[in-house]
């Protein structure tokens, strides 16, 4: 792993390719993940404990001024009619959260072609849940799919149970060639049986078809959610290399391409248009969205966001870190 300097350059994960990293090599990079995990949002989580996804809540916290776009329904009217100013008040989540990770690993995560695989940032991502949502009896668990396996992983507390299933994401198998990804299943393994209510997140690059809308709709009826997008510039917009042999393992097809400045302009055009359609799906779903990306600082993603979410919690767009 790549720690930054005070200068500030880019943090890129451990490579997790299957078969790359066997113990002690993969306990290295799992706990040094983790210290750099813990040395950058700890700055973020000081005072109360609240979720990273703030919830109503049991406990009222403090009261600020309104902002523009705040939930009116979080307005403090005492504070307001004292101080002849809005006031929203601000809720303490509750404590014992219990947190689901629902984490894609299907053949288009094994893809990367900046500082690191799609992959790698998936368990970054799943670090960094881990250590905002753990402490104070909190248990976490985890739905992990690779379209021909299902792993499901009970949520516990814990430091331990915490270390094991980084190792058992960070150690799931490549999918065979030709086998597609199954996240509309993982989402629904989630949903039955019912759990207790809490946080669900999301962890996948939502390449191919949204049929797991319905499925994730139903989830955020019972629980708070948040999506975290996977992305690699690729799956953005294609290089100007001229021919080019591209595979799609999770069809098993291969194709040969000329890239001209045409492909090129349709080819980005669709891929924003399917991201589009994704931010609006999960968005519908009362989901905000984490984006990571592969040729970005991810960790400072991640501050961004969590800082993002304490300081505008109800604002529409609340949580989304600018496209890039």
């Amino acid at each position: 792993m790549t720690i930054s300097s005070p200068s500030g350059s880019t943090h890129a994960p451990p490579s997790f390719r299957q078969g790359s990293l066997t113990d002690p090599k993969l306990s290295a990079a799992l706990k040094t993940l983790e210290l750099t995990v813990r040395r950058r949002l700890d700055g973020v989580l000081h005072g109360d404990h609240m979720g990273l996804i703030p919830g109503p809540g049991s406990d009222p916290g403090d009261a600020r001024m309104y902002q523009p776009g705040d939930d009116v329904r979080q307005m403090d009217w005492s504070v307001t009619a004292r101080t002849t100013h809005p006031h929203v008040r601000q809720m303490i989540a509750d404590r014992e959260l219990e947190t689901w990770l629902v984490v894609d690993l299907s053949a288009s995560m094994d893809f990367g072609t900046a500082l690191c695989e799609k992959r790698d940032l998936v368990v970054a991502a799943a670090a960094s849940i881990t250590h905002l949502t753990s402490g104070g009896g909190n248990r976490i668990g985890a739905v992990v799919a690779n379209g021909e396996r299902l792993i499901r992983i009970p949520a516990r507390s814990g430091r331990v149970h915490a270390q094991s299933m980084l190792r058992t994401i960070a150690t799931t198998p490549h999918a065979p060639d030709g086998v597609r990804g199954d996240l509309s299943g993982a989402i629904e393994a989630l949903r039955r049986p019912q759990r207790k209510r809490g946080l669900a997140v999301v962890i996948s690059d939502f390449l191919g078809d949204i049929d797991w809308q319905r499925s994730l709709r139903a989830i955020s009826g019972r629980h708070d959610l948040l999506g975290v997008e996977v992305l690699d510039p690729r799956d953005l917009d294609l290089p100007d290399v001229g021919d080019v042999v591209l595979h799609d393992p999770e069809t098993g097809r291969t194709r040969e391409f000329t890239v001209t400045p045409t492909l090129r302009a349709d080819f980005a055009r669709a891929a924003q248009g399917h991201r589009d359609q994704v931010e609006q799906a999960l968005r519908s779903c009362g989901a905000p969205v984490m984006t990571l990306r592969t040729d970005r600082d991810w960790i400072a993603d991640v501050v961004r966001f969590v800082s993002t979410r304490r300081h505008t919690f109800g604002a529409p767009n609340a949580g989304r870190v600018p496209r890039q």
